[in-house]
């Protein structure tokens, strides 16, 4: 069920070319997705056995874990050792509910897709060309793109290929984790939570803008125009600047 969360007032038109000629409210420019517990479903497990194969405690992030070992070469072999537990897993990929019918209304509609990710390249591919042959997303923001999220730089980067000059403001970014509304809010874009049983409690979040339960239930939104908040409530955040999610928020990498 979709539900916004009015903290901060967020508008894009409708995607309806008729509703959209009687409304004010800026164009949607696009809309950057998270991978792993949005486009398909969440993979949890693979966090604990990740943090097992580097012996770290699920309060530190793993990919901060990784980038602070001494040498390349123990980077390179704890990379090696989460690819390796992702690459099984990709194999047990099962697409969210709504996905093929999200893709081909966004297709439909001409709005620009791209991805924002912690993962690496290859479950990502696997993912696009077993569930969505033929979709375009680009750019496509992996784990070797640096800083990760939460940091905005993703976003942002997906914004400039865009060659849009307000950063985040005309897009919207799709995830499942603290870490992804608190990528897309730092970037200025508007946040959609794809919720679930475990990450429920984020509905409430300061970053989080609007929820839903199912990725379908964004295209009677999307076609009628998205609508945040009230104008005027909330502000935005230059304070977010300062938010570091707690791994107890989240399970990403």
């Amino acid at each position: 069920m979709a539900q916004s969360t009015p903290k901060r007032s967020r508008r894009f038109a409708p995607l309806n070319p008729q509703l959209a000629t009687k409304s004010d409210a800026p164009k949607l420019k696009g809309i950057v997705f998270d991978v792993d517990g949005t486009l398909c479903e969440p993979q949890n497990y693979m966090f604990a056995q990740m943090r097992a194969a580097l012996s770290i405690p699920r309060t530190t992030d793993i990919l901060e874990h990784i980038y602070s070992l001494p040498t390349p070469s123990a980077q390179e072999s704890a990379m090696n050792a989460i690819r390796a537990i992702e690459q099984t897993a990709m194999a047990a990929q099962k697409p969210q509910p709504g996905l093929e019918e999200l893709m081909g209304y966004l297709r439909g509609r001409g709005v620009r897709r791209g991805i924002c990710t912690r993962n690496f390249d290859l479950p990502v591919s696997h993912l696009l060309s077993k569930f969505l042959p033929g979709h375009d997303f680009a750019p496509i923001i992996t784990r070797d793109f640096r800083p990760p999220k939460p940091h905005p730089a993703g976003i942002l980067h997906i914004a400039k290929e865009w060659g849009l000059g307000d950063g985040g403001e005309g897009l919207i970014m799709v995830g499942d984790s603290i870490d992804d509304m608190t990528a897309g809010h730092r970037a200025g874009a508007a946040t959609v939570l794809l919720a679930n049983e475990v990450n429920a409690h984020l509905r409430q979040h300061e970053h989080t803008h609007f929820s839903i339960t199912r990725l379908d239930e964004l295209i009677q939104v999307l076609e009628e125009g998205f609508k945040v908040g009230e104008e005027g409530e909330g502000e935005g955040g230059e304070g977010a600047e300062e938010f570091t999610p707690s791994r107890k928020e989240t399970e990403d990498l």
